[in-house]
């Protein structure tokens, strides 16, 4: 598989009529390995000398948000380079050249986008129900199994099992226990073919994963977040509908926003917040009652909450957790790092008074003149994370 995606990225730099598998837009795991796979097939199939290429209907840099496919890349030894996406192939130039022929694979209807490529479309292979008035005029094979996968794998082993390597066959073997829930048939998305086909594959490859291994570490890494960020996040499962020229985004996160829930519940110190309104929908404003307790005050509090949100995140990813610390050492901490930010500042003292205005601010250019400089709720969000990282990071050095 390594050596004929090294020669599809070759293939692509010469001026040729190229046949482009392409997965659909989603491009989950099973659309990604069912493009990959039937491409392969196809050019280790076909006596003439044409091209077969697979292509990810992503962008390249949407990938990082399909945390299952960069985990299963990286498993069965596919370097992400070697990956043809959308952004990097002009689809509508090679069709307006006559240099275009597209095989559907996971999907049968085009986007609105893609409609002028409708006419290039030479073959469908689905595992989902027909949508018979928008599905392309051309050859289409359909079947409803848990996934498309095992029809990819059905037309290997029956057209050609000789070309079946084990790189292939892992991606194969992964991509359908994921989608059919490690095979579950109580759950009612696997079908006797694809446990069937998961069958042959451990058969002709014995030394394959555990069927509850790889499913454990695919779902795992499915819903993984950690370094993804605050606009990734909102992207990974992103859902949007258009009406009339306006379009609506429905994210999912799959994590607890814990900070301003932190805040509310405090009672040592006790804050008294009550919600203020705020003219960003993204920003979160409060009405503070207790006005005794000051920033120095505040900021341990606040420091706790983002330290136990990544040791939550560092425990849930395998990360070792820190053993042997006492809860005296992290105030310590915490102090040290809230003190550090207010230099000659003592636990017990409060804020000091501002000091008087320099004589030269009154005639000078203030950097302020220009206005206060932007921000968001997210550069906040991502600033906070990474000095916790970072000091997180520090820590376990030193203790090394």
């Amino acid at each position: 598989m390594e050596d004929y995606l090294q020669g599809c990225r070759v293939a692509l730099q010469e001026s040729r009529p190229i046949h482009v598998v392409l997965g659909n837009e989603a491009c989950d795991l099973d659309s990604m390995v069912s493009a990959l796979a039937l491409a392969f097939y196809l050019a280790k199939t076909t006596e003439a000398e044409e091209v077969f290429v697979p292509v990810l209907n992503i962008k390249r840099s949407e990938l990082p948000l399909r945390g299952d496919n960069v985990f299963f890349l990286q498993k069965t030894h596919i370097p992400e380079s070697l990956l043809i996406f959308r952004d990097e192939i002009d689809l509508h130039a090679l069709q307006q050249a006559g240099q275009l022929t597209l095989i559907l694979v996971d999907h049968h209807v085009l986007p609105k986008s893609d409609a002028a490529l409708e006419e290039a479309v030479a073959e469908v292979l689905d595992h989902r129900p027909i949508d018979q008035k928008r599905c392309p005029p051309c050859h289409v094979s359909v079947e409803l199994v848990g996934s498309c996968a095992t029809l990819v794998a059905e037309r290997i082993l029956q057209g050609a099992p000789e070309i079946l390597d084990r790189q292939t066959a892992a991606l194969l073997h992964g991509a359908i226990i994921l989608d059919c829930v490690n095979m579950d048939l109580k759950i009612g998305k696997a079908t006797l073919k694809d446990k069937r086909h998961v069958e042959k594959l451990e058969a002709l490859f014995p030394d394959l994963p555990n069927r509850n291994d790889i499913f454990d570490s695919l779902q795992k890494a499915k819903f993984d977040v950690s370094g993804l960020t605050t606009e990734q996040m909102l992207r990974k499962d992103q859902k949007t509908i258009s009406r009339q020229g306006s379009k609506v985004a429905i994210s999912a996160i799959y994590m607890d926003l814990e900070v301003c829930g932190a805040l509310e519940r405090s009672h040592s110190p006790s804050l008294k917040l009550t919600p203020a309104p705020s003219i960003h929908p993204n920003l979160q404003a409060y009405l503070q009652g207790n006005t005794q307790v000051s920033r120095k005050k505040l900021l341990p509090l606040l420091q706790e909450a983002l330290s136990a949100y990544f040791d939550s995140t560092n425990i849930a990813s395998g990360q070792p957790e820190t053993e042997g610390v006492s809860r005296e050492q992290v105030d310590k901490e915490l102090d040290r790092a809230g003190n550090s930010l207010i230099p000659g500042l003592s636990q017990d003292e409060e804020e000091p008074p501002l000091p008087p205005t320099p004589m030269n601010s009154l005639v000078d250019e203030c950097p302020l003149d220009q206005g206060l400089p932007k921000f968001s709720a997210e550069v906040i969000f991502e600033k906070c994370s990474q000095i916790s990282l970072s000091e997180s990071t520090t820590a376990s050095r030193s203790k090394k």
